[in-house]
């Protein structure tokens, strides 16, 4: 992508997305170069796949379920029942759908940067580690631990965003995807 395309990308996000959502991808995109920069990642993709994370975020509930039936996109029942989770699935569909993004790892990377996976690739890890730890963030547990960590071991901090995210979740009664679970399982047993 040409520095151009990636102004471009900018431009699209300021229109679409509110303000604040606008300054969270911004400090998405730059700690995900960072990381990137810091752990032999292209950070070309870092920087698209942060630009691009959210670009469904501001969809309404009915849309993004109108977006998977239409598409075909699956829908679990904790989807169903909160429907916002959707975002990352219909943001990766969006990014080659609309903003013509082909590489599959890119596409991987906004698709799981919410709940994560079993065996993430490093983007993977990067993006879903910046839009947790992105400069904006103020709320988080341990989050200046975790600032620190991420740029020496990205599987420990995975391991302690995860541990944070679900325990939050348990203790809100909020709707708690199984990838999540399985992820924190996964990284807990050592997974790399």
């Amino acid at each position: 992508m040409k520095p151009h395309e990636l102004s471009k990308l900018r431009k699209e996000m300021e229109k679409i997305q509110d303000g604040k959502r606008y300054e969270h991808t911004l400090g998405v995109a730059y700690t995900a170069a960072n990381l990137a920069a810091c752990h032999g990642e292209n950070i070309e993709h870092a920087l698209i796949a942060g630009m691009l994370h959210d670009c469904a975020k501001c969809l309404s509930d009915e849309k993004l379920l109108a977006i998977c039936e239409k598409q075909k996109l699956p829908v679990s029942a904790e989807e169903q029942k909160k429907p916002s989770l959707l975002h990352a699935r219909v943001g990766s569909y969006l990014a080659g759908k609309e903003y013509h993004i082909t590489d599959q790892n890119i596409i991987n990377a906004i698709h799981n940067h919410t709940t994560g996976r079993p065996g993430m690739s490093l983007l993977e890890k990067i993006i879903f580690i910046a839009d947790y730890m992105e400069p904006g963030r103020k709320q988080a547990p341990r989050l200046e631990q975790i600032r620190r960590i991420a740029f020496s071991d990205l599987n420990q901090a995975m391991l302690m965003i995860l541990e944070d995210t679900l325990f939050y979740l348990q203790d809100s009664g909020s709707v708690i995807d199984q990838t999540t679970r399985e992820t924190y399982d996964y990284y807990k047993n050592g997974g790399k």
